[in-house]
C-alpha cells in the first residue's frame, strides 16, 4: 500500500489539523492547566469537544456506536495531538481501553463504552509495575474469591489514574510471575474499594499514579475476555498503544522541527538571518529526511495493523524505535538551534523536549523496541 494517506484519511488530517491547532494548543491546554496545577493534567470541555467530533469513538466498532474506524485513522488524531501538545486522554482511553474493551462482554461493553463515545467517560491501563516497561513479567495477583476476584499488587505510571472512571488491570492469574499464559484483565471501576493511587507530575506535565489494590474485590463480570486468556488482549492493547505513541511522536518531531525551521528564518546574527548558514541547513534537511522516514513507517505499521497482517508487530517496535530517535534529534536540533532562549519557559520548545521524554519511555523505549526487533527476527 502506498505510503500516503487516501481522499478520506487526507479530509481527516485537515479537521483534526485545523482543529487541535485551534482548540487544543499549547497555550489553550498545556500552558493553562499546568500553570493551575490541573489534578487531572488536561481539559474536560475539549476532551467533549473531541467526541462531538467523533475521535473519541475512532476505534469502537459500528455497532457498540463507534466510527469503526482503523489505525491509520487513529494516528492521524495523535499526529496532531502531539504536534500542538494537547494534552488529552485519547491514547489511554480510545486506544488502549477501546481495544481491550472491543474485546469484552456485552455487558461491559455497554457500561463503558457509550461513555467513552460521548466524551463522558476517561479510561487509564494499568500494566507496568516497574520504572521500565516490562509486560512480560506481572506479578499483581487475582485470586479467586467468591464468584469473582481479590485483587492485590500495584501498578506505576499509571497515566491519568487518578482522573479515570476505570482502570483495565493487568493481573495475573495463575502461573509463574514470568510466565506467558496466566494473565487475566479486569476493568475495575474508579470507586472500587481497597483501590489508592499516589499521584505524581510527569516531567512533560502529564499527570500520572502509583496505584496500590489492597485486597480489591471483583465480580466475575469485570474479567475483560478469558480467564487466564488475557495476554492476547494485552498484547493486542500494547500493539495498539505502541504505535499510537509512535504517531503522536511523529507529531512532536514535526512540530519541534517546524518551529524551529520558522526560527532560524527569523532569528539573525552578524547581520545574516541564521538560516542562511550552510551548517544549520544541512541539519535542518538532515532533520526533515529523519522526521519523513519516521512517518513513513509509522504509517506502514498502522496500515499492517488495520489489516491483521502478521508481520504489523514487527513493524510496530521498528515505528516505536525509529520515531524515538527522530523525535530526539528534533527536540534537541530545536533547543540548540533556539539557543540559549531555547532553554527558557517563555519558549514552547522545551515543552516538546519535555513531552517527548515521557513519550519516547511510554510502552517501550528505542532499547526496548529495538531488541524486540531483532528477537521477531530471529535473533
Amino acid at each position: 500500500m502506498p505510503l500516503f494517506h487516501d481522499d478520506d484519511q487526507a479530509m481527516l488530517a485537515d479537521t483534526a489539523t485545523s482543529f487541535m491547532a485551534e482548540e487544543g494548543n499549547i497555550a489553550k491546554h498545556l500552558r493553562h492547566w499546568r500553570d493551575r496545577d490541573c489534578k487531572d493534567g488536561f481539559g474536560h470541555g475539549l476532551w467533549k469537544q473531541m467526541a462531538e467530533m467523533g475521535f473519541t469513538g475512532m476505534l469502537v466498532s459500528e455497532d457498540d456506536g463507534g466510527l469503526g474506524m482503523g489505525h491509520v485513522e487513529a494516528g492521524i488524531v495523535l499526529e496532531q495531538i502531539g504536534r500542538n501538545l494537547t494534552p488529552s486522554p485519547f491514547l489511554t482511553s480510545s486506544v488502549l481501553a477501546a481495544t481491550a474493551l472491543n474485546h469484552a462482554s456485552s455487558d461491559l461493553k455497554g457500561r463503558y463504552l457509550p461513555g467513552l463515545v460521548e466524551g463522558d467517560s476517561v479510561f487509564a491501563v494499568a500494566i507496568d509495575e516497574t520504572a521500565k516497561h516490562r509486560p512480560d513479567r506481572i506479578t499483581c495477583k487475582a485470586e479467586k474469591s467468591g464468584n469473582g476476584f481479590k485483587l492485590n499488587g500495584a501498578k506505576s505510571f499509571v497515566i491519568h489514574g487518578a482522573s479515570a472512571d476505570m482502570l483495565v488491570v493487568a493481573a495475573r492469574t495463575s502461573g509463574a510471575d514470568d510466565d506467558e499464559d496466566g494473565i487475566t484483565l479486569f476493568a475495575v471501576p474508579k470507586d472500587a474499594s481497597g483501590m489508592s493511587h499516589d499521584a505524581v507530575r510527569l516531567v512533560d506535565s502529564a499527570m500520572a499514579t502509583h496505584t496500590r489494590f489492597d485486597g480489591v474485590e471483583l465480580d466475575g463480570d469485570a474479567v475483560i475476555g478469558e480467564v487466564d486468556g488475557g495476554r492476547a488482549i494485552l498484547n493486542a492493547m500494547l500493539n495498539a498503544g505502541r504505535i499510537g505513541a509512535a504517531a503522536e511522536g511523529v507529531g512532536v518531531a514535526s512540530g519541534a522541527m517546524d518551529m524551529t525551521i520558522d526560527y532560524i528564518k527569523q532569528r539573525k546574527q552578524f547581520g545574516r538571518l541564521i538560516g542562511e548558514f550552510q551548517a544549520l541547513q544541512h541539519r535542518a534537511a538532515h532533520l526533515y529526511s529523519e522526521v519523513e522516514i519516521a512517518r513513513a513507517a509509522t504509517i506502514k505499521a498502522q496500515q499492517l495493523l488495520d489489516g491483521g497482517s502478521e508481520r504489523a508487530e514487527l513493524m510496530i517496535s521498528v515505528a516505536k524505535a525509529k520515531v524515538a530517535k527522530a523525535a530526539g534529534l528534533a527536540v534537541k536540533e530545536g533547543v540548540q538551534m533556539h539557543g540559549g532562549i531555547g532553554m527558557t519557559d517563555e519558549y514552547d520548545i522545551g515543552l516538546y523536549m519535555k513531552r517527548d521524554r515521557a513519550l519516547a519511555e511510554f510502552l517501550g523505549d528505542a532499547y526496548f523496541h529495538a531488541n524486540r526487533v531483532a528477537q521477531l527476527s530471529g535473533y
